[in-house]
């Protein structure tokens, strides 16, 4: 996981336009995109299709409740340092 990504608190949403065909394709379209960007629990909370395309909002869980939070864990790292 990248430096950047350890200050997520829980999820990245990415939000895009889509040319497709279908709702259902579009669906599949921004779940494909986010695996190509490295994720895995994803899920798409909120789509629009407007004929030509679909805006398309995607969300990857970085952290789900319950996980060890990597900004938790930099916080515990930063004080065994100090």
């Amino acid at each position: 996981m990248t430096k950047a990504l350890n200050h997520v608190m829980d999820a990245l949403d990415v939000e895009t336009f889509l040319i497709c065909d279908t709702e259902d394709e579009a669906r599949s379209l921004a779940l494909e995109l986010m695996k190509e960007m490295g994720f895995n629990d994803i899920d798409v909370v909120n789509l629009d299709f407007l004929g030509v395309g679909a805006r398309v909002r995607a969300r990857a869980y970085i952290h789900r409740s319950g996980d060890e939070y990597g900004w938790l864990k930099m916080d515990k790292e930063v004080k065994l340092d100090d």
